[in-house]
């Protein structure tokens, strides 16, 4: 399937779907209208229809033929808690609530792609179309996983596309390896004495012990993981005191941050001295910790075999506009817990120039319906091509 193929059909329908997405936004776990419109529009395309996998996914399986291969091709649907402040027709209509991360897109691409692939049918074997959930941080995939995802819907590769600002519409990274990072969360109290601020030497201060530990916490990347291998270590909040009280020394204090990298190894790395570095500093200052090192997200890793058929496809509908060599992404996106059971391959697709410097997070950001039909081209070309025979590539 052509990009221009699309522009003349069924784009205007995407297109004012998308819309309605945009201005109807729901967060994770909450997708119960945008789940129910996707199920809707999946079973009057011909599509089986599975309605409830993790609280609100869905799953589309669409069985072609008689070839045996099945594959998996996923989108997220949930919107972020955050106010849109970008003035445009189809607006937010949930105050604090908004689609700054191009979900309404991705889900668009997708429902287009099934209906194209229902209607012309030029593929033998099965796809399933992975509606995901929660995919901001509120453990979406792990829950369609641990819901029996790939026991229901067995897949011998599962995709993900994303869209990327700064590519134009008419490009795709396809990239072997790692893509996007680990995402965990680490917590530290220190628990000292407090005591008044001008006898500090009654108490045992916590807050002089914080300040050593987010000093030191820095030279995690520079002085002990491995410099070719990337790793990020940022605190991110800090609770202390009383701004009221300024003559007390508190007992404790809080610090939180995130953590990320792309292999296991440095994963595990930045627990173990993330921790070593808080308990160190509590015998320096003869106080007390508490350590949490929560793993959150792991790591999206692309298969060589996924990414080469992937491939295959962006270089047919995009030609030479494929990029092969692209940056990882230090955010991080649970399809990894997807790509984790079967091999996978996630792509990014360009989404134009950021807008008014509006990237994906930013009040102001908005998903380009340009991407539409380049999109819904490229899901309908890896299904109709990974799925014309047994032979491998």
């Amino acid at each position: 399937m052509t990009i221009a193929s699309l522009s003349s059909s069924d784009l205007p329908f995407l297109t004012e779907l998308r819309h309605d997405l945009h201005a109807h936004p729901e967060l994770g776990f909450e997708e119960a209208r945008t789940s129910d419109i996707v199920a809707r529009l999946l079973s009057v395309a011909g599509v089986a229809v599975h309605h409830g996998l993790g609280k609100t996914g869905v799953v589309g399986t669409l069985q072609v033929g008689n070839g045996t291969r099945v594959i998996g091709l996923r989108a997220d649907m949930d919107a972020l808690a955050m106010p849109e402040k970008a003035d445009r027709p189809y607006k937010s209509t949930i105050p604090g609530k908004m689609h700054a991360c191009g979900h309404d897109g991705h889900t668009t691409m997708l429902v287009g792609a099934a209906r194209q692939l229902a209607a012309t049918r030029s593929f033998s074997g099965t796809v399933h179309f992975i509606f995901q959930p929660a995919e901001e941080g509120r453990g979406g995939a792990r829950r369609m996983v641990e819901d029996g995802l790939f026991d229901i819907f067995p897949c011998d590769a599962v995709y993900g596309l994303h869209n990327m600002p700064g590519l134009s519409t008419d490009e795709m990274a396809v990239v072997e390896g790692p893509q996007l990072a680990s995402s965990d969360s680490w917590r530290v109290v220190f628990r000292g004495t407090g005591t008044h601020g001008a006898k500090p030497h009654l108490g045992k201060d916590p807050i002089t012990a914080a300040a050593t530990f987010l000093s030191s916490v820095q030279t995690i990347v520079g002085r002990v993981i491995d410099p070719m291998q990337p790793a990020v270590v940022s605190a991110c909040s800090l609770q202390a005191g009383n701004p009221l009280a300024l003559n007390v020394i508190p007992d404790t204090v809080e610090i939180g941050g995130t953590a990320r990298a792309y292999t296991a190894e440095v994963r595990d790395q930045l627990e173990q001295e993330i921790g070593r570095l808080a308990r160190g500093t509590a015998v320096m200052y003869d106080i007390e910790i508490d350590y949490e090192f929560e793993r959150r997200i792991p790591p999206v890793v692309n298969d060589p075999e996924a990414t080469s058929r992937a491939l295959v496809a962006a270089r047919s509908v995009f030609g030479k506009k494929v990029l092969t060599r692209f940056p990882p992404s230090t955010a991080g996106d649970d399809f990894s817990f997807f790509a984790e059971k079967v091999p996978g391959c996630y792509v990014w697709l360009g989404n134009g120039p950021a807008v008014d410097g509006a990237l994906h997070h930013n009040t102001g950001y908005d998903f380009n319906d340009d991407a539409i039909a380049s999109g819904v081209a490229f899901w309908t070309t890896l299904v109709e091509q990974e799925l014309q025979s047994e032979v491998p590539l």
